[in-house]
């Protein structure tokens, strides 16, 4: 991973992760997340939701196939602006121990409604990185 993609993804603010079904379906939702240059963490939150976190698609997709990718873009009308940074990884559900807290510090920190909306007693994504691949129409 290069320095600009790492800086890309740490100070982006929300990305999307794309899962896939046990029928080889995709799912992609909108998520926030936290990076610390070696895992992407996203928690499952106490927003509200139809379902338990066990029941979410996305869940259950991870669970069947952990397999990810999460993308990470800048849109602007000015497409000498556009760039984007996909992250394909192994993803797992984590409820406790040192991932789990490291985690919720990281997202603590990036989001403070999360003073509000605890996140200690939640399961979070931890995503571990295998490949990145990144583009921006600069192509600095």
């Amino acid at each position: 991973m290069t320095t600009w993609e790492r800086d890309f993804i740490t100070n982006h603010r929300v990305a999307r992760l794309a899962t896939v079904n046990p029928t080889g379906q995709p799912s992609v939702v909108p998520i926030v997340y936290a990076f610390n240059g070696d895992r992407l963490y996203t928690p499952l939150d106490a927003k509200p939701k139809s379902v338990g976190p066990y029941q979410l698609q996305r869940v259950r997709n991870i669970q069947a196939n952990p397999q990810v990718a999460v993308i990470v873009d800048d849109y602007d009308e000015d497409w000498r602006q556009l760039a984007w940074v996909q992250v394909r990884g192994l993803a797992q559900i984590v409820e406790m121990g040192p991932d789990h807290a490291a985690g919720v510090e990281h997202l603590h920190q990036k989001y403070p409604q999360y003073g509000l909306m605890p996140l200690d007693d939640r399961p979070i994504i931890v995503i571990t990185p295998s490949r990145v691949v990144s583009w921006r129409a600069t192509g600095e």
